[in-house]
This record gives structure tokens, sequence and C-alpha cells, in this order.
């Protein structure tokens, strides 16, 4: 039996580790189901901020992977996420390389309406790249992109995470402008699916990207998505998608070499042992009902939101003060 988190939580396997904690495998001991959790550390107040931010985005769509819930304990949370089995696209892009152009416009397509969806609420994701986009395991069929990790996303009009003039993100996909530490834009995220689908044609990523793309009406539409003024981008996630539609058609779906496999062996996953004492458990917050998960297109702000965004305007002003220290 591995750890118990929060008296709940049986932590199975770790499936990747990143800058704001590690991603495993879980056993939710309240259900018995398999789930996918990140746990955080809470070294300071801009990463409980981080994680209040991801927990407040529930963002229901088909294309988005949003919080179910989230359970603390000493000083570490966690909180879980619909377990997607089939990697991500830099695992796709690290099997196969360069991908087909159906594959390229279909996964961005996707990445697309999912943005469309986050938009909508006034967030900006800040962070698209081709690790934050999981994949269900499709196998040869047409592929299912869900875009994830909103640890930096950010609203219009919040305080972003950043200190002087430094910005947030991944190098390479981050508009120039907000490199520079311009407000949150949604055109930036566009910028980054322009460099994601470019890191996807060509196999290489922005700093190894070739200087000599081939002229297609995909490259053309990759590159606009992708200019460096902001003015000359598409104005909306929808407006690009139109834009990508037009490249492709309706082309009959050939998968070529390419195939979405499961990457996690669900079938040794050991069956839940029973639930420790009530004395022993820990704080959780409920997951939101399986109905209302399943329902697409449908933005419901967590009812944890307003006491979770008090907390991290507080450690805020905590962390202002100790600056001007």
């Amino acid at each position: 039996m591995g750890e118990i988190f929060g008296g709940r939580y049986e932590l199975v396997e770790p499936i990747a580790d990143g800058g704001m904690g590690s991603v495993w495998r879980v056993v939710d001991h309240r259900d018995g189901s398999t789930k996918a959790a990140k746990l955080l550390r809470q070294r300071d107040a801009a990463s409980l901020l981080r994680f209040i931010r991801e927990q407040a985005t529930r963002i229901h769509h088909p294309h988005v992977v949003t919080p179910l819930g989230w359970v603390g304990e000493d000083d570490s949370v966690l909180f879980t996420m619909p377990l997607v089995r089939g990697g991500s696209v830099a695992t796709l892009i690290g099997d196969f390389g360069a991908l087909p152009e159906q594959w390229v416009a279909v996964l961005l397509e996707q990445t697309l309406a999912g943005l469309d969806a986050v938009h909508a609420t006034g967030v900006v994701h800040r962070d698209v790249k081709p690790a934050n986009l999981l994949l269900e395991p499709t196998g040869r069929e047409r592929p299912h992109a869900r875009l994830t990790d909103f640890g930096i996303a950010v609203a219009a009009g919040e305080p972003r995470l950043t200190r002087g003039m430094v910005a947030l993100g991944t190098p390479g996909y981050l508009a120039p402008e907000q490199e520079q530490g311009a407000d949150p834009d949604p055109r930036q995220d566009l910028y980054a699916v322009g460099i994601t689908g470019l890191h996807m044609l060509t196999g290489a990523g922005p700093p190894h990207a070739p200087s000599d793309l081939p002229d297609t009406d995909l490259v053309r539409v990759l590159l606009e998505a992708a200019d460096p003024d902001p003015e000359r981008r598409p104005s909306t996630a929808a407006a690009l998608i139109e834009r990508l539609r037009a490249t492709v058609g309706a082309e009959p779906w050939d998968p070529g070499e390419v195939e979405v496999l499961d990457q996690l062996d669900l079938g040794t996953t050991p069956p839940p042992t029973p639930p420790p004492s009530a004395e022993d458990a820990g704080p959780t917050t409920p997951a939101l009902p399986t109905a209302e998960r399943a329902r697409p297109d449908i933005v419901r702000p967590s009812p944890l939101a307003p006491a979770l965004l008090v907390l991290g305007g507080v450690l805020l002003l905590v962390a202002a003060a100790i600056l001007l220290l």
C-alpha cells in the first residue's frame, strides 16, 4: 500500500515532476476510483496562490482538464484531476517526431476550442505548450487533446505572479510582449498555439526550429498566430479555428504511422485498502458530482473560490509586506 495523503488519497505511482510539484496516480479511497493528483508544497505565498488559482479555475469543456477536489496535510496540498492516460503531445512528438499536418490541425483545433472556453471566462492560460496538452489513448483514431496546468493562469484585473519584469511561463512559447511584462491578453495564448503548432509540424522545439519552413497553408496560419506583433495575430481563438479549418478541409482521417497509446498500465493498480478511521482523516473538499463534470461547455466557479481568493489576497499582502521590509 502506498502513502495515504489526507486520509483519503493513496499515492500509487509518480507520473511527472515539475517546478510546481509532482503529479501522481492516486486511488481515491472514498469511491475506489483512480485519478491524477498534483502534490504541491506550500513553500511560499506565491506557490500557494498559484494553487488557489488553479483550484478555482473550473472550466468544464471536453478539451480542458479541470481540477476536481483538494486536501491539505501539514505543509502540503494535493488536488485531483481526471486521469488522462495517453501522455502528452510532447510525448507523442518524442515517440514519432514531426507530426503529419492533419494531426497538427486536429490537435490545434481542439486546443483552441478549449482556449475559447477559457478566454470566455476572462482567463488567460499563459503556458500553452506540447507538455500541457494531454491526450486520451485513442490509438490510430482521431486524437483527443485536453489543455491542462492552469498554475500561472490569470484573469484580467487580477495581480500577476511576477517579480519586477520577470514573466512566468516557458521560454520559447512566450509572446514577446509577455516576456516584457505586458498585461495578460488572450492573444498571448494564440502566439503560444502558433509556436506549439510549429513544434508539432517540425518535431523541433522553439530553440531548434528550422528556419526553412515549408510554404504551406498550415505553416502560413501558424506563422500568423505567432506574429511578434499582437495586432497582426488572429483576434480570438475562434477566429484562428476558422483559419485552421480552411487549411485542411474535410479530408478523410489518415493516421499514418502515428498513434496515441495508453501510457499507464491501470491493470496493475492494487485494490484500495480499507479507509482509515475517521480520526485519522484530514480535511477534504468534495469533488463536483459526476453528472456535472460530464457536461461540456459549462463554466462553473468553484464553491471554494471566494474563500480561496480571500486567502490568496491575504497571502499576497503578507508577501508584499515582507518584500518591503
